[in-house]
């Protein structure tokens, strides 16, 4: 039933935010400016507030991010709504569900602070600092491409057609 999906879409998307946002939480109110090494030279957290994208991209375009997520949440939930009941879209309806948790996980913190609290930090290889809605987002977009280009056809997308069959 499409209710139940819809619905299932609905509590993920809550569950999966309250994980990012009580994440932040914790590691903001637990953390000092020099971090907490978990494998000293590898991995810590590190608590820094980013007004950008990943690199600091885009710095101060809360604006900008605001409408992107604003759109991709609306065409992800479209997708869902008009997603056929057939078990072979399973696997895209979560990838799609884990996609607009992370997004909406850093919505809430533009919205809310101006910035994503970030926290997470490969230290040896010098990577971004990270959070858990980016870690969603990230891993729903490598399978998301994954299904698209390998897993489904394109008659599988049929479904989104706009125009009626006779």
């Amino acid at each position: 039933m499409k209710k139940r999906r819809i619905i299932y879409y609905i509590l993920a998307c809550v569950i999966l935010t309250q994980i990012d946002q009580i994440t932040k939480v914790i590691t903001e109110a637990k953390l000092n400016y020099d971090g907490l090494s978990i494998i000293p030279g590898v991995f810590k957290l590190y608590c820094i507030r980013n007004q950008g994208a990943a690199w600091g991209v885009l710095s101060g375009k809360i604006s900008l991010f605001v409408v992107i997520t604003c759109l991709i949440i609306a065409i992800v939930t479209y997708v869902i709504i008009r997603l056929p009941e057939d078990k072979k879209y399973n696997l895209l309806f979560w990838t799609l569900t884990v996609l607009v948790s992370g997004a909406i996980g850093n919505f809430i913190d533009r919205i809310r602070f101006g910035y994503v609290r970030d926290f997470l930090y490969f230290e040896l290889i010098d990577f971004p600092v990270f959070n858990v809605a980016d870690i969603f987002v990230t891993c729903s977009v490598i399978v998301l491409i994954i299904l698209i280009f390998f897993v489904y056809k394109d008659e599988d997308f049929e479904f989104l057609n706009l125009k009626k069959k006779n």
